[in-house]
């Protein structure tokens, strides 16, 4: 980078950090879901010519924004070499907390990924850094805001949303769990009028919400005539 562009990266968040001058590999990753089709994508700004992008299915299980963000942490450490040390840039907060090394290395009665719900993503994920670790390599993760400009976040984002909708883009993780999938609408609300949107997942938190949201409206007309009687 000279003139111009080199003073405007560096006058980003992680310039300033000098994470762009890291004696490493600078990778940033980034995943996409749009109507239930995900997509990630990982640029390395040390070897921008290599980018790698991929689908990633089994939404018919349910999507989330964390599983094309592993997906895309995932495809940035199989793209750098053990013993090469690593910066990753990401902007989703989640990714971190998933990837928690001291909750992975060294075992204990938490370390389990049962009840995780990427886990065939977060096993593959972590058993990389696992290595680096056991090699004595650096690998820092770090969290920069969504949408700021910041060039590296930007360019995998582009990658991100259009590893969806190019056919020439190939998947990965398609094969399904032994999960149950649960199915039930949720009321949109626009411009006075009512539609109710589908949505489908496994047993986690969004399943638990949509029950006892579901358990709070049945309960509103017993009160309702409870009210009225009285």
């Amino acid at each position: 980078m000279k003139w111009r562009e080199r003073d405007y990266w560096m006058g980003t968040e992680i310039g300033m950090l000098r994470g762009y001058e890291f004696q490493g590999q600078v990778t940033a990753g980034d995943g996409s879901d749009k109507q239930g089709k995900i997509g990630a994508g990982h640029i390395n700004l040390r070897r921008q010519k290599e980018i790698q992008q991929c689908k990633v299915r089994r939404e018919e299980e349910g999507s989330s924004s964390n599983r094309p963000e592993l997906t895309a942490f995932l495809l940035a450490l199989r793209d750098t070499l053990i013993e090469e040390p690593l910066l990753y840039l990401c902007d989703n907060q989640s990714l971190l907390r998933a990837v928690n090394h001291l909750k992975w290395i060294g075992g204990g009665g938490n370390a389990t990924l049962v009840g995780a719900p990427d886990a065939d993503i977060l096993a593959a994920a972590i058993e990389i850094p696992r290595k680096r670790i056991a090699a004595g390599t650096a690998t820092f993760l770090v969290k920069v805001k969504a949408h700021r400009g910041e060039p590296a976040n930007e360019g995998a984002d582009i990658l991100a949303d259009k590893a969806i909708s190019d056919p020439k883009v190939g998947q990965e993780w398609c094969q399904r769990s032994q999960l149950a999938v649960f199915t039930w609408k949720t009321p949109c609300r626009e411009e006075g009028n009512v539609t109710y949107q589908d949505h489908h997942s496994t047993f986690y938190n969004s399943v638990r919400d949509a029950i006892r949201r579901g358990a709070a409206e049945n309960e509103v007309p017993k009160h309702a005539e409870k009210l009225a009687g009285a």
